[in-house]
């Protein structure tokens, strides 16, 4: 298993859940699910095998030894099985925030959307406000999945910002909805 340097804890769980540094073996479930999923990611076109080949061995590779990493990846296990990976990407050190990143296995969505999410973002929470020290986290979100921002505001996050036509999508230019949690520390 890689480790992050800027962690010294490495696994989160929490009952049947846990997050792991981000492992190599999940690459082409997760390579799977970004292109079954591009409608609601900032991904412009479908990836490759040899796209995420690279992207695993010139970015992720890197970011186990550094002391600020952009991004910290995790694989989402619940037992030994990959059934998502997400993390903290566009990481402020200074400010002390970073936004969620989240995908779960595409055929995991319709039978337990909420009950997946919720329990990712408690491992999320605890990494990100217990060990890093963050502030704040948020989310960004295109306006295609409203059951998400109700699942958000379950957990404690509140609504944030409505950036107006902010992106362009199917042809048309449509709504991001943002969201926040404050740490409790």
């Amino acid at each position: 298993m890689n480790l992050y340097k800027v962690l010294n804890k490495q696994v989160y769980s929490e009952g049947n859940y846990s997050i792991v540094p981000i492992r190599f073996e999940d690459r082409h479930d997760i390579m799977k699910w970004r292109n079954e999923q591009m409608y609601h990611l900032r991904q412009d076109k479908l990836l490759t095998v040899e796209d995420q080949e690279n992207y695993f061995n010139n970015i992720v590779s890197k970011l186990f030894d550094q002391d600020r990493p952009s991004q910290i990846l995790f694989s989402y296990l619940k037992g030994e099985q990959c059934i998502g990976y997400g993390g903290l990407v566009h990481i402020n050190w200074i400010d002390k925030n970073a936004e969620i990143s989240f995908i779960m296995d595409t055929e995991l969505e319709r039978e337990n959307f909420e009950g997946i999410w919720s329990a990712y973002l408690k491992l999320i929470e605890r990494a990100s406000f217990e060990e890093l020290g963050l502030h704040k986290l948020t989310t960004y979100a295109f306006d295609l999945r409203p059951h998400l921002y109700t699942m958000l505001e379950k957990n404690g996050y509140f609504f944030d910002a409505r950036l107006k036509e902010h992106c362009f999508y199917n042809n048309e230019f449509i709504d991001v909805v943002m969201h926040y949690k404050l740490s409790s520390l």
